[in-house]
């Protein structure tokens, strides 16, 4: 849906979980052997909490963007409390990084990945699209971390036009019934 680069680190499996769903076909990859596959899920009870971890990041995507939660969805605290994560040091240069203690599960990586990427302040830069029939998920890279749409070529030109359109509609209006 988005020309934009996949998010850094560990965000790009977070990025691409919420981007199985798309809303505006309403097509599903995770109900696809071919769209588990990236992510390691069985059809099933797997399936299911995937997409309902899915739906949970989508919402705080769009609370980093802005845009208040247009479904009611389970906590994505609760969602990931169960998934343990261990503290790596490196022996080397004694630097500490998160990883999930049992990498199989798909909550225990993204729980890493959020994580990490809160730690090292990325997190709120993964946002959601403001168009109500995308909701893509996009790495926000502007200097002032305030991008709204998933492509500015697509989801942003049409809001700028329904925009135009409607002051143009609000002005043309007034102009015909003599009102200023």
């Amino acid at each position: 849906m988005n020309d934009r680069a996949p998010a850094p680190g560990g965000l790009a499996l977070v990025q691409a979980l919420v981007n199985t769903l798309d809303l505006e076909t309403g097509a599903d990859a995770l109900d696809t052997s071919e769209g588990r596959a990236p992510f390691g899920l069985a059809p099933g009870a797997q399936t299911r909490a995937a997409q309902e971890l899915r739906e949970s990041l989508r919402v705080a995507c769009l609370a980093h963007a802005g845009h208040g939660p247009h479904a009611t969805v389970p906590a994505l605290t609760r969602l990931l409390a169960g998934a343990p994560l261990l503290v790596l040091v490196d022996a080397e240069d004694g630097s500490a990084s998160l990883a999930p203690a049992d990498p199989a599960p798909l909550v225990s990586r993204v729980a890493a990945a959020v994580a990490q990427a809160a730690a090292a302040g990325t997190w709120g830069r993964l946002k959601a699209c403001e168009a109500p029939d995308c909701h893509w998920a996009y790495y926000d890279r502007s200097p002032a971390g305030r991008s709204r749409w998933c492509a500015m070529g697509v989801c942003g030109a049409r809001a700028k036009m329904r925009a135009y359109r409607a002051r143009k509609g609000t002005k043309g209006t007034k102009g015909t019934t003599g009102e200023r």
